[in-house]
């Protein structure tokens, strides 16, 4: 009687342990993304703030100021451009 015991245990443990799910069946993992380099992000954005306060603030005409808001994304190239001229390079 003992044997009938525990195969009914055994059968039980296999129908409890096919309701989870295999091996096979694994839910794909997000992957996680990290960014860095976040300084440099914060100082770049402060300095397109800034240029822009500048050059809306110079502005005469509608364009003027369009053109400053364009001037305030590329600052940082005519800055290097402006030093190395001036540098004579």
């Amino acid at each position: 009687m003992n044997d009938s015991v525990f195969k009914n245990n055994d059968t039980e443990k296999e129908s409890k342990m096919t309701t989870e799910q295999s091996s096979g069946e694994r839910k794909p993992q997000k992957t996680k993304t990290i960014y860095r380099g976040g300084a440099s992000e914060a100082v770049y954005g402060l300095g397109l703030i800034g240029a822009w306060v500048y050059y809306i603030a110079h502005a005469t005409t509608f364009w003027v100021g369009v053109l400053g808001i364009l001037k305030g994304i590329v600052w940082p190239a005519m800055l290097v451009f402006e030093a190395l001229k001036a540098l004579n390079m």
